[in-house]
């Protein structure tokens, strides 16, 4: 059993839940308390649910593709010869995960404007608090969308910032 490997999994295990639960979290709470502050899952009001699904999910996709990076940064340090130090891997680490909740922010918000210019006339946040479940489903539908259209330039833009070593061009 390669013990290197499988610690080294075990610590990618462990940071993506951490990091995935803590970033779904802050997420919540902020939707929460700027927009819906006396909503509850637990209340009558499935659109809110709904809505909130929606962009949990959306977040979850977009971690999906940060966290690798985050991963591969930790990889490459314990495998290179000149091994970072961990105030690198957590100044790479924040970078990522401020780019992804970044790009989760504009995703969202361009949505929401998208929604808004294609529906003039129906504020989709007095909706959703209405319990308007159509209303809900459609700007799920188009948020999810446009995070699974996106989702492969958020790996590019990570990976391009990864810092890989430096290898000889033998050309």
């Amino acid at each position: 059993m390669n013990t290197q490997l499988f610690t080294l999994s075990l610590i990618e295990i462990i940071l993506s839940l951490c990091i995935s639960v803590v970033i779904i979290f802050i997420s919540y709470k902020i939707l929460k308390w700027f927009f819906f502050r006396n909503e509850d899952l637990r209340g009558d009001n499935l659109a809110f649910t709904i809505f909130t699904s929606g962009i949990v999910l959306s977040i979850g996709i977009i971690l999906s593709e940060i966290l690798p990076s985050i991963n591969n940064v930790i990889r490459l340090s314990t495998t290179q010869a000149e091994t970072a130090d961990m105030g690198t891997i957590i100044q790479y680490s924040g970078l990522y995960l401020l780019i992804g909740f970044i790009i989760a922010i504009f995703i969202n918000t361009s949505v929401f404007l998208l929604f808004s210019v294609l529906t003039t006339g129906v504020n989709e946040f007095k909706e959703i608090k209405e319990n308007n479940i159509s209303v809900a489903i459609l700007v799920v539908a188009i948020l999810i969308s446009i995070t699974l259209i996106a989702k492969d330039s958020i790996a590019i833009l990570t990976s391009s910032l990864m810092p890989y070593p430096d290898v000889s061009n033998f050309l």
